[in-house]
């Protein structure tokens, strides 16, 4: 019998889960700590009267997470630079294909690397393939949250306008954003985690999500609430989504609800043609977080995932 592999069994984990957070040694040292996020119900978007709503942010709908770890903080340079600059000597081989491309220019504008500053200007297509080298460095399968995903765990349980137990007047105790930043990021960890234990949910760099953009968002989850509608792209150039807001956003953009669809203005500047897959040069303030979901796929499936998820970005 034909073995038949869909993306929405990469995106359903067990039911039988160790809520202990985890580490993944990524070597010299270097460690990626992973929390665990207990499967739930939400009310994932915003209600029509909050404050700062646009209209891809609804109807509200109540969706139904499985559990998950999440990377507590945002990939830091450090935890990149093992995928970047590995050695040729170490397996598996990297190669012209699975390292990004040297930058080139400085796309951290000076604003810090090494010592736990999160890796920045990095395009959706550099993410998944650190994800994809995780899996192969490691056997172990590494994705982006999706949307529903990502919102659910910045919650953390909450249901308002921030995560939980966060407002206007202490969220800069929580948050890196334009009215504290200096308009640079920050170490990871410097603030104040959510109720999970999840660092700069909000601020600091805004984070890669799965799915890629659509305004009928709500719709499509609604209509395929277990994930089918999560990663398909509808053409060579979807684009992805970014969640949490980052150090230049209003603090209306700190939002839970907040969603960022990439466009062509994050790369206005890039001087290759045709412009670069691997980075950003007006994204300096996006990176990524990453996720292991409960059930490990099959070597099939993850090689089935990482061949539509990375086809045609």
């Amino acid at each position: 019998m034909k073995l038949k592999i869909t993306i929405i069994s990469l995106l359903l984990p067990f039911l039988g889960f160790c809520q202990e957070p985890i580490e993944q040694a990524l070597g010299n040292n270097i460690k990626i700590k992973l929390l665990p996020i207990p499967a739930g119900e939400f009310l994932m978007g915003s209600p029509t009267n909050e404050s700062g709503r646009q209209a891809d942010e609804g109807p509200q709908l109540k969706v139904k997470i499985e559990p998950f770890w999440m990377s507590s903080t945002e990939i830091t340079h450090d935890q990149f630079a093992a995928f970047r600059f590995e050695d040729k000597d170490t397996d598996p081989k990297p190669d012209a294909i699975t390292r990004p491309t040297a930058q080139y220019i400085d796309l951290t504008w000076g604003m810090g690397k090494e010592g736990g500053f999160p890796a920045n200007s990095m395009q959706p297509f550099t993410a998944l393939y650190y994800c994809r080298w995780l899996y192969q460095k490691t056997g172990v399968f590494y994705r982006l949250p999706t949307e529903a995903e990502w919102e659910y765990a910045a919650r953390a349980g909450g249901t308002g306008i921030y995560q939980e137990g966060v407002n206007a007047k202490n969220i800069k105790d929580y948050a890196w954003f334009q009215a504290n930043s200096e308009q640079k990021y920050h170490v990871v960890g410097e603030k104040k985690p959510n109720k999970w234990g999840l660092y700069d949910m909000m601020g600091n760099v805004s984070e890669w999500c799965m799915n890629m953009y659509d305004p009928a968002y709500f719709t499509l989850l609604k209509a395929s609430p277990k994930g089918e509608n999560f990663i398909k792209r509808k053409s060579l150039r979807s684009y992805h989504t970014a969640k949490g807001g980052g150090f230049k956003s209003k603090i209306t953009e700190l939002r839970m609800a907040d969603r960022n669809p990439q466009t062509e203005m994050w790369n206005k500047r890039d001087p290759q043609i045709p412009r670069s897959k691997w980075w950003l040069t007006d994204g300096d303030y996006v990176g990524f977080r990453i996720i292991k979901p409960a059930k490990q796929p099959s070597a099939e499936e993850v090689k089935l995932f990482f061949e539509e998820a990375l086809n045609g970005l």
